[in-house]
């Protein structure tokens, strides 16, 4: 089988292409290797967030990759373009595999409509994102980043607008249940929280397993969390589902954490409670602008943790990601399929 890893800034091909020679031993076939026309991973990821938004088609079309495709039956993808113009010119292409949870930087109608399999990872970085939530829970309720600010200015920091309160026997809100929420639930489980979660998806036995307790009504998260943090996936249904009314629900002394999806939430709305002390704080990993550019007015409020969307970079999702994609790849070699496609429905139909 011939396999196509298309590396970027972020995820080299190399690594791609070690990980599936390791996976399939002396059977890996042909390997070949492109790289993402790039200097900047800046810049990569400011247009793979234009791809979250609009799709591959509303990027500059990666003419170095189209014309490596040539017989590959396989493409190994981590934040690159794959739009029409790359499935169409590859005539034995069965799949693309995508190093992530996303692919918003496939166009999947496309590749539905010539019998493309879209592989995508489910859990790859779910302990590391987890971790992170935890991370800016305390953060923020400790006002550590404000602390350090202050001190590198020459201050001795001790007294913030709200009052600093123990993670330990709080009530945690989570709303969505996948795979970051069930890594984030033993973690988080050492503090003693109670742990409320609202996903109409998921049934009371599974949640209760990992200690939590079914809500029905989102807005009983708002209202009783101090910490509500965001586990759902971006879709039709969640977009921007989250806004004034639920954070005017929240106590005063609670915090909102965000490292899932910027465009679940109206930050706008958002951003409004925030200035005007309407609730304690907010801690947020993704931004509708990465990175936020000159003068942008989050980075004046005093009552938020802002990080630039790191929360699953570490080394162990990189590793997890080229290794599942290796046990993808060799999926696909052994039995011509994937198990896990997020187009199943679609070619079943070709």
């Amino acid at each position: 089988m011939e396999v196509l890893c298309v590396g970027d800034l972020f995820l080299s091909s190399e690594r791609f292409k070690e990980a599936i020679e390791k996976e399939m031993g002396g059977d890996s076939g042909t390997i070949r290797e492109v790289s993402w026309a790039g200097e900047k991973a800046e810049d990569q990821h400011h247009l793979q967030q234009i791809m979250e938004q609009d799709g591959p088609e509303a990027v500059p079309t990666p003419e170095e990759i189209v014309e490596a495709v040539g017989d590959a039956e396989v493409i190994a993808v981590h934040f690159a373009p794959i739009p029409e113009a790359v499935l169409e010119v590859g005539p034995n292409l069965k799949a693309v595999v995508v190093a992530r949870a996303g692919y918003e930087n496939v166009n999947v109608e496309v590749a539905s409509d010539r019998g493309i399999a879209v592989v995508n990872l489910v859990g790859r970085n779910a302990p590391a994102v987890a971790e992170q939530a935890i991370a800016l829970m305390l953060a923020e309720t400790r006002d550590i980043a404000r602390v350090d600010r202050g001190i590198r200015a020459g201050k001795w920091p001790k007294e913030f607008p709200q009052t600093p309160y123990d993670l330990y026997g709080c009530t945690v809100g989570l709303i969505g249940f996948g795979q970051v929420a069930r890594q984030l639930a033993p973690r988080i489980s050492g503090f003693n929280v109670k742990l409320l979660v609202y996903d109409p998806y998921v049934d009371e036995e599974t949640i209760s397993s990992y200690g939590g307790e079914k809500v029905e009504d989102m807005d009983r998260i708002f209202c009783e969390s101090d910490f509500v943090s965001l586990h759902a996936r971006l879709t039709d249904e969640t977009r921007r589902f989250i806004g004034k009314e639920h954070f005017e629900l929240m106590k005063p002394t609670a915090y909102f954490i965000n490292n899932a999806r910027s465009r679940m939430v109206r930050y706008d709305d958002l951003y409004e409670v925030l200035k005007e002390g309407r609730i304690a704080g907010a801690a947020l990993d993704v931004h509708d602008d990465e990175p936020l550019g000159e003068g942008n007015p989050w980075v004046e409020l005093e009552n938020v943790t802002l990080t630039p969307h790191i929360a699953g970079s570490t080394t162990s999702t990189w590793e997890n990601s080229v290794r599942m994609v290796a046990e993808a790849v060799k999926e696909i070699a052994e039995t011509g399929g994937a198990t896990n496609t997020v187009n199943a429905e679609s070619l079943e139909k070709t």
